[in-house]
């Protein structure tokens, strides 16, 4: 499976206009600014959605260690906080916060702990972070 997700971006870094698309169609021209991603203006933002996308794929990667283990799972909460900064030329994700509260029954807290730790290293997210990216690029020249 390959998920597809596209920008379209206008105009200068602080004054222009964006849309973000998924191709499922959960996100569709959505706008964003410079605003929306650096002043909590009104908007998406894709640090915002790389978040809900770390908070849920977090959540699959414990349900899964807790099934591989034989374990029931109650109900798990993640809030995915991710920390904004810049290498002092361009705007950069400087770590993430995962805070995970749950319930789950017939678990103790050091399984637990050892559990959620290892969701954390083990989420297709969380190695994403950490992976070479590779960019094909094209220029569009116009005549």
């Amino acid at each position: 499976m390959i998920a597809v997700g596209s920008a379209d971006w206008a105009g200068s870094f602080h004054e222009g206009t964006g849309t973000l698309t998924t191709a499922s169609g959960t996100l569709d021209a959505e706008p964003y600014t410079f605003a929306s991603r650096f002043r909590g203006a009104a908007g998406a933002s894709p640090e915002e959605l790389l978040a809900a996308a770390h908070a849920g794929c977090y959540n699959h990667a414990l349900a899964n260690i807790f099934f591989k283990h034989g374990l029931e799972v109650g109900t798990i909460r993640t809030t995915a906080e991710v920390d904004m900064g810049d290498d002092d030329v361009t705007p950069g994700i400087a770590g993430v916060r995962l805070s995970v509260l749950a319930r789950m029954p017939d678990v103790t807290d050091e399984q637990f702990q050892e559990f959620a730790a290892r969701a954390g290293r083990t989420c297709a997210i969380s190695k994403a972070l950490s992976v070479q990216v590779r960019v094909d690029a094209v220029l569009d020249t116009v005549s």
